[in-house]
């Protein structure tokens, strides 16, 4: 349980945190290689391959979230593909209710993605998530991926926070450490950030299983 009383902003993730991951790893690792296939006339094996090598190049980096790198590097419509899935686009388990307690105590409560706009503007139409949030922030307004040095000293000029009254959800390792680096307190790990997929394994950071574990209302 966080030690809430200490906490004055919360910042969630999106994909893997707030929304099942399952959209995501449906559309880079199915959908995507199948219909580059198609359109290229080459084996799916061979989709699969140029997917995985353009993904190797940027992988760390902004461009690896950033859809206008995808659509030009291999000429799809990334966007567009997305919306023919938007069925699969969840919100995960308990949400709503973490959201409104979180509001209800004033706590300052903050949306920071890697996503890139395109995909942040797709999942909130397809959701009822955004009027819960003080602000939504991707990455890409700042030039920076969140797991890239300077990222969270430099968010302090769209949102400012006390690094050491901040909590920060996210189920990325990577992310998590260069925010612990940067100064932010509180972290938290996702355990299983798609529900197709086995949990992750337990790292430095305590991982949340269902979000009615931390809701202020549970707390002892």
């Amino acid at each position: 349980m966080p030690p809430w009383k200490d906490i004055d902003t919360v910042l969630f993730d999106m994909d893997g945190t707030l929304l099942d991951l399952h959209f995501d790893s449906h559309f880079w690792l199915t959908l995507l290689p199948l219909t580059y296939a198609e359109q290229r006339g080459v084996s799916l094996r061979e989709a699969h391959e140029v997917c995985a090598a353009t993904s190797s190049k940027v992988f760390g980096t902004l461009n690896w979230y950033c859809l206008d790198y995808w659509r030009d590097t291999l000429d799809v419509d990334i966007t567009g593909l997305k919306r023919t899935i938007t069925h699969k686009i969840q919100v995960r388990p308990n949400v709503y209710s973490l959201l409104s307690e979180l509001r209800e105590l004033g706590k300052r409560v903050v949306l920071v993605t890697n996503a890139h706009p395109q995909s942040l503007a797709l999942k909130m139409q397809h959701t009822d998530i955004a009027d819960y949030f003080h602000q939504l922030i991707s990455s890409h307004q700042l030039q920076l991926a969140k797991e890239n040095e300077g990222f969270w000293d430099k968010l302090q000029g769209l949102e400012a926070f006390d690094p050491q009254r901040t909590l920060l959800l996210d189920d990325s390792l990577y992310v998590l450490r260069r925010a612990q680096a940067e100064g932010i307190a509180h972290l938290l790990g996702i355990h299983k950030p798609d529900s197709s997929a086995p949990g992750l394994e337990p790292a430095e950071f305590t991982q949340v299983h269902d979000f009615s574990e931390i809701l202020p209302s549970n707390a002892a």
